[in-house]
C-alpha cells in the first residue's frame, strides 16, 4: 500500500515539475512579446507638432489648457508599457479640458470640430493600448494620425488669425448684420 502511494506522489511531483516548466516557458515567451510591444511603441510614440506662427501664439497665450495639453503630448513615457498606458488616459484628460477654456477668437465650431477629432483619436489610443492583446501598429498609427489632427487644429488657428487680419470695408457690418436671420421679422399672421 506504502508502495502504491509513493509511486502515485512521485507521478504527481513529476506532474507538477513538467508544468512548472512549461508554465516558465510560456511566462518566457509573453515577456519577449510584451517587449516587443513596448519596443514598437516606444520607437513610434513620437508626436512632432509644428511650430505655431508668433500672431496665432500670441492670441493663444492666455489659454492654459492648451499649453498643458502641448507640454503633456511632448514628454514621451520611457520605462514601462504601463507608463504609455497612464500617458494615454492623462492625454485623454488634457485633451477633454481643451473645450473648457478656449479664446472667445477661436471659440467656433471649426475649432472645436477639431478639438473633438483629437479627443476622440486619443481616446482610441488609449483603449487600444489598454487591451490585453496590444496591436502596436494601431497604436503607432494613432499617433501619427493624432499628430497630423493637432497640425490641422494649429493649421485652423492661423487660419482664423489671418482671416481677422484682413481689414473690413465700409459698410460690411451693417451688411453682415442684415444677413443675420435672428434679427429678420417673424412670419406671424396678425389677427384683428
Amino acid at each position: 500500500m506504502k508502495l502504491r502511494w509513493l509511486c502515485l506522489c512521485s507521478i504527481l511531483w513529476l506532474g507538477c515539475q513538467n508544468d512548472n516548466a512549461a508554465l516558465l516557458i510560456e511566462q518566457q515567451k509573453e515577456a519577449k512579446k510584451k517587449e516587443a510591444i513596448f519596443n514598437t511603441i516606444n520607437s513610434g510614440w513620437e508626436f512632432e507638432i509644428a511650430p505655431i506662427n508668433p500672431q496665432t501664439m500670441e492670441r493663444i497665450g492666455t489659454w492654459n489648457e492648451w499649453r498643458n495639453f502641448l507640454r503633456e503630448i511632448n514628454q514621451k513615457p520611457k520605462s514601462t508599457l504601463s507608463a504609455f498606458q497612464k500617458k494615454a488616459t492623462v492625454l485623454v484628460a488634457k485633451s477633454n479640458e481643451l473645450l473648457l477654456g478656449i479664446p472667445d477668437a477661436f471659440n467656433k465650431p471649426q475649432v472645436r470640430a477639431r478639438i473633438m477629432v483629437i479627443n476622440t483619436k486619443l481616446k482610441s489610443l488609449d483603449l487600444y493600448i489598454h487591451l490585453n492583446q496590444i496591436p502596436a501598429s494601431k497604436v503607432v498609427k494613432l499617433v501619427d494620425e493624432i499628430t497630423i489632427e493637432i497640425d490641422y487644429l494649429q493649421l485652423q488657428m492661423e487660419e482664423i488669425v489671418e482671416r481677422s487680419l484682413i481689414p473690413r470695408e465700409e459698410g460690411e457690418p451693417d451688411f453682415e448684420m442684415m444677413k443675420d436671420t435672428t434679427r429678420a421679422i417673424p412670419n406671424t399672421i396678425i389677427n384683428p
